[in-house]
């Protein structure tokens, strides 16, 4: 059965006067990442940009009023794919280079039809049959698109501190599900933007390059944490008993509790 053409790539929902969270409803669910925008004083967040198919800036032009940093909590595909449309971004130091020079993990096809969808499926994972469920334009076919490189990456380690004027984050070092995988800690709200180190959902641990003894430590590391929120990669957003019971499901899961 042919695709048809999407109305509009990406949906939007407004959180709080400072936070937006972007989608993009025509990705398979296990690759639609949750994109975050983060009005800040003197510059903007836009955490996470999804699979790039599209143009996220394009998209959210109208929120985009200040310079934006644009923050990568891992390097999969389904999370920096726009990352390139932007002049400055963050990742940690193990995976800076997976942005500036995309490899096999940041490749959607590869990610999806030979590495990451049979690892995927191992998990048992409902992944489904095609990576995308409408053609962003006549004539496109996902054979032919490549993660492009992002410009200016800095990359930064944990405690690192990630100042906007009116907010300030910290880094948070979060590996298991990659090795560089972080989120961002405002301990002065409680928020954190967990990436795909925590989210309401099953979380995926067997990629080449996971790590679950260090996911076992992170996940002791996020359930000390005092949050009051969590605005996770994937799934909706919840608050810390939420967390706790993520957490400790995980932890026996692994018998690590």
């Amino acid at each position: 059965m042919a695709l048809q053409i999407a109305d509009r790539w990406f949906d939007r929902r407004k959180i709080d006067d400072d936070i937006t969270l972007l989608w993009e409803p025509h990705v398979a669910a296990i690759m639609r990442c949750n994109i975050w925008h983060v009005r800040g004083r003197d510059r903007d967040l836009m955490i996470d940009t999804g699979m790039g198919i599209m143009s996220l800036r394009e998209s959210a032009r109208d929120l985009l009023e200040k310079p934006v940093v644009a923050v990568a909590t891992h390097g999969h595909a389904d999370h920096i794919g726009s990352h390139y449309e932007f002049d400055e971004t963050i990742a940690h130091t193990l995976e800076a280079d997976w942005l500036s020079n995309p490899r096999t993990e940041t490749h959607l096809v590869r990610a999806w039809r030979e590495s990451g969808k049979s690892e995927l499926k191992v998990a048992h994972y409902d992944v489904g049959e095609e990576l995308v469920t409408a053609l962003p334009y006549a004539g496109f076919d996902i054979a032919d698109y490549d993660v492009k490189p992002a410009r200016n990456v800095r990359a930064v380690e944990d405690g690192a501190v990630v100042d906007i004027g009116d907010r300030q984050f910290e880094v948070l070092h979060l590996p298991g599900h990659s090795p560089g995988s972080i989120g961002l800690w405002e301990a002065s709200t409680g928020t954190l933007f967990s990436g795909d180190a925590l989210y309401d959902g099953e979380l995926f641990d067997a990629f080449d390059h996971s790590d679950v003894p260090a996911y076992i430590r992170t996940a002791e590391r996020l359930r000390a944490l005092p949050v009051t929120v969590v605005h996770a990669g994937h799934c909706p957003s919840f608050g810390r008993d939420r967390l706790i019971e993520l957490v400790d499901g995980y932890l026996t899961l692994r018998g690590a509790r």
